[in-house]
Order: structure tokens, then C-alpha cells, then sequence
């Protein structure tokens, strides 16, 4: 077994259940995740016996870097799993630090019209290790310290949501890799029984809603779960989040020519949020020739800006980090897939 896939808790039980301490969980976590020690027989303060135990029975396993792709803001990565499956997470270099953006599957089963990660469907969830392997691996790989993360790459968060709860737990803790609540984000497309699941947890996590749409009659065109779960079902599971945690929603909306980009999509945008404790966060398009959809021209999407604006909406502009990157969440795996490389 990965030690990545172990929380702290698990792993404090697994090894009472073998005949050792509770407090060898933390020692152990703590030559792995403070330490940087990745063989056990260098954890100077375990016993023999236990040294043992964890050679016989764990590994400290990352991933396998396959590809980078460079820019000056941003690197992103294709990263092999153990069944020769393949994933992306990229790295961005923000003014107040690295922020990591982790895929949560392989492939995605939403089929949203506009996303190259369904494109070739979910094959299966990640496990807990390899959600942290990401995590581990770009941190080895640049010599950095991650300082935020968002699970916004391949997949649905929550269609993966017990892996995704586990998977907070290592990232908040502070022996393991210790970012706090308010510098991880998952993103959703809407799943709301998960919304209120999520709700109910109470943590300071930040939860993105992937809208891109002000109405039903748009949404059902380019996102199929809005067929299960209309926006009203939505808005309201969102209200329900607000009023259990007092945390701001970040409303994710791509600008898409001529879809979802009108005058009249602002204003019912604004309409929709006004008054909520939420901000839109507009997102350029990053085209990929499998999808007719256009990228919104700068005149669209600053005047689609100011609407909100002038309607007491917070927006910001997402800002572009990888002009020269297979940009598209999926685009440089389904790459990889269609070249025979995979």
C-alpha cells in the first residue's frame, strides 16, 4: 500500500491493528511530509520492528512525470498513474504564491459540450494517494511549497466526493501538507445533493460552482447535468452553503461567443446572484479543435464585465497564465491519447 493513501487517522489505526503505536503514524508522517525522508529505513527515531513492518508492507511511491509544458506563469504536467492511465495538474505562479490546480479523475463523466475533459469519458476515480501524488510530485519535481490548491483539473470533485473528503483532511493537516482551509478550493458543476453534503462538513474550504450559463434554456444546451439539477436547485443548495459556513461561492462562467456571452445573459446573471454572498470569476475560453465553441472576444467579455459591475456584482476577469500551453482542462492528456502515445 501507497502511504499517500492514508490519512493521518487511517494510517494511526493501521498501525494499532498491527501491533505498534498511535504515535508511530506521526512519526512516520513526519519524516515524510516535513522531513522530505522517503525511505524508511532513514526514519532514525522507529524501531527495527517497525522499519520492518513498513518495508514489508508500504511504499512511499510517486507519481510519474510524462510530459511538461512550459510558460512563463504557468507549467503544466502529464503525470502516469500505476495502471498506465494518465492525468494533468498544472502550476501557477501567482503574485501571492504557487497555486496547484489537481484533476480529481480520470476523465469525466458530466459531458459538459465545451470541456475537453469529458471528451473521452471517466475511466475511474482517483484514489486518495494519487490526488496527494500530485500534490507530492510537482512539489519534488520544481523544489517548491505549494501554497494553494484548487480541484478544478479532469473530473467531477464531487462525483469522487469520499476521496475528495480525504483528500482535505491530508491537505489541512498540519503535520501533513499543511495549507490551510481558506487556500483550498473545490470546484463543482453542480451536483447538489453533494453541495449539501459539503455544506453539512462545515469547513473553511472554498467551493466554486461551474455555471456558465444564467438559465436553464442555455445551460441545457452546453451542460448536461443541468437536465438533473436545474440552476433554482443550485442557487438554492448554494444558499444552504452560505447560511452553514458564511464562506463567498465563486460563480465560474467561460465566455462563450454568441452562447452565453449577450448583453441580456449579464444582466440575468446579475439577477440571479444579486444580493447572495457570491462573486463571478469570467473565464476567456481556451479553444481546442475538437469543439466548434469560440473564445469571446475582449470587447465581450469587458462589457459583459461592466454589467455586472454596474449591478453591485464582485467579478473579476480570469487572467490567462499559459499562452503557449494545451490550456484546455484535459487538452494535453486527450493530446497524448490521440497521438498513439498513451
Amino acid at each position: 500500500m501507497n502511504i499517500y493513501d492514508f490519512t493521518l487517522d487511517e494510517l494511526e489505526k493501521y498501525l494499532i491493528e498491527n501491533g505498534f503505536k498511535k504515535y508511530n503514524a506521526t512519526q512516520i508522517i513526519e519524516w515524510i511530509y516535513e522531513h522530505k525522508v522517503y525511505d524508511f529505513n532513514n526514519m532514525t527515531n522507529l524501531s527495527k520492528k517497525l522499519i520492518s513492518f513498513c518495508v514489508e508492507n508500504l511504499q512511499i511511491k510517486d507519481l510519474n512525470i510524462v510530459k511538461v509544458e512550459k510558460s512563463p506563469l504557468a507549467n503544466k504536467y502529464l503525470l502516469e498513474l500505476n495502471d498506465h492511465n494518465k492525468i494533468e495538474c498544472v502550476l501557477m505562479n501567482h503574485d501571492y504564491g504557487y497555486s496547484l490546480c489537481v484533476s480529481s479523475q480520470v476523465g469525466c463523466n458530466m459531458g459538459c459540450s465545451f470541456c475537453e475533459s469529458g471528451r473521452l469519458k471517466k475511466v475511474r476515480d482517483l484514489t486518495l494517494g494519487e490526488l496527494v501524488g500530485q500534490v507530492i510530485c510537482v512539489s519534488k519535481y520544481e523544489n517548491i511549497r505549494i501554497d494553494s490548491i484548487v480541484v478544478m483539473g479532469i473530473g467531477e470533485p464531487f462525483d469522487n466526493f469520499n476521496n475528495i473528503k480525504r483528500f482535505i483532511s491530508v491537505v489541512t493537516n498540519n503535520k501533513m501538507i499543511n495549507i490551510g482551509q481558506r487556500h483550498l478550493t473545490i470546484s463543482t458543476c453542480g451536483l447538489v445533493p453533494k453541495i449539501y453534503e459539503f455544506a453539512d462538513m462545515e469547513t473553511g474550504v472554498n467551493l466554486a460552482i461551474s455555471l456558465h450559463a444564467p438559465n436553464n434554456e442555455i445551460r441545457d444546451r452546453i451542460m448536461k447535468v443541468n437536465h438533473a439539477y436545474k440552476i433554482e436547485e443550485v442557487m438554492k443548495a448554494l444558499d444552504y452553503y452560505i447560511s452553514k459556513t458564511n464562506r463567498r461561492v465563486t460563480i465560474e462562467y467561460i465566455m462563450l461567443a454568441g452562447i452565453n456571452d449577450s448583453d441580456e445573459c449579464a444582466y440575468e446573471l446579475s439577477k440571479l446572484i444579486n444580493g447572495k454572498l457570491m462573486y463571478v470569476n469570467l473565464i476567456p475560453y481556451n479553444e481546442t479543435s475538437n469543439f466548434n465553441m469560440k473564445r469571446s472576444n475582449d470587447f465581450k467579455i469587458k462589457s459583459f464585465y461592466d454589467i455586472l459591475k454596474s449591478n453591485n456584482i464582485n467579478v473579476t476577469i480570469r487572467k490567462e497564465m499559459g499562452g503557449n500551453l494545451s490550456a484546455a482542462c484535459g487538452q494535453l492528456r486527450a493530446s497524448e491519447e490521440g497521438s498513439g502515445k498513451c
